[in-house]
């Protein structure tokens, strides 16, 4: 390589590290000023996300701290959640933004739905633990409590500002994330590294990777798991119906471009 050509790859490479120090300075923008307003309203955010418990456990239901700066700490959390679920549209839009140059149309036209439906699926993941999930859970531990007797002592839940968040959160992020699998599955179908037989084949396997996928990402107990593990399996079979139609869609595209003129009327 001659010095002609390092000081010719110079000037691009200069150019790439601009647009991307660009690219992170508008994403860290973005992200702090979503900040900056979850954190303004960070107590109307934790009463949204209280809402499931109150619903099933009665307007007289309350939380509890028990350390000086514990709801505090929970606030701050809270607002760094909420500022990155607000600005992954953002940053997302700043990711393509870099990317795409680089990439050929048909390549940016196909990109794109997946960038979409990214944050779609994420979205239902956080709904299905919102008011599916999340409800079953409270009832559930509420059903365990005990009243005062005679020779039993009363067990009540009272669950700290802390751990709710946290737990919550934990589901939110682990169904959101469960959730990419048909968009991944899709993706993968069609560079063409997996088929959509192969999927049925593997379903039986998949079976079980779903139980253990629930099992790491959810607590531990049954129902917070079969709650991840069953939409899992339901969004499998969802992927083999996609693979599919993206399958079809490119051999009807590998058809028209093997016989153009079956594609042009005829003089």
């Amino acid at each position: 390589m001659t010095d002609a050509d390092i000081e010719a790859s110079k000037a691009p490479l200069l150019d790439h590290l601009i647009e991307l120090r660009s690219r992170l300075i508008k994403s860290l923008l973005g992200f702090g000023i979503a900040f900056i307003f979850c954190f303004f309203v960070r107590k109307q955010i934790f009463n949204v996300l209280v809402w499931p418990f109150v619903w099933v456990a009665g307007p007289d239901s309350k939380l509890i701290y028990t350390q000086l700066l514990e709801f505090f700490i929970t606030q701050l959390k809270l607002s760094l959640f909420g500022a990155a679920f607000i600005s992954f549209p953002i940053v997302a839009s700043q990711v393509y933004k870099f990317v795409a140059p680089g990439l050929y149309r048909h390549e940016r036209n196909a990109f794109l739905p997946y960038l979409v439906a990214t944050p779609v699926f994420f979205l239902l993941g956080a709904m299905l633990v919102y008011f599916v999930v999340w409800p079953m859970l409270v009832r559930f531990s509420l059903g365990m409590q005990q009243l005062a007797g005679p020779d039993t002592a009363q067990i009540e839940l009272l669950p700290k500002v802390g751990e709710y968040l946290s737990l919550m959160m934990s589901l939110i992020f682990a169904f959101g994330i469960a959730f990419q699998l048909p968009v991944i599955l899709t993706l993968l179908g069609r560079v063409g590294i997996i088929t959509s037989r192969m999927l049925r084949e593997k379903r039986r396997y998949f079976i079980v990777i779903a139980f253990v996928i629930a099992a790491v990402l959810t607590p531990p107990d049954v129902l917070s798991q079969s709650s991840l593990a069953i939409p899992l399996l339901a969004l499998y079979e969802g992927s083999i119906i996609a693979v599919s139609i993206v399958e079809k869609k490119a051999a009807a595209a590998r058809a028209a471009s093997a016989n153009p003129s079956a594609t042009t009327p005829a003089e």
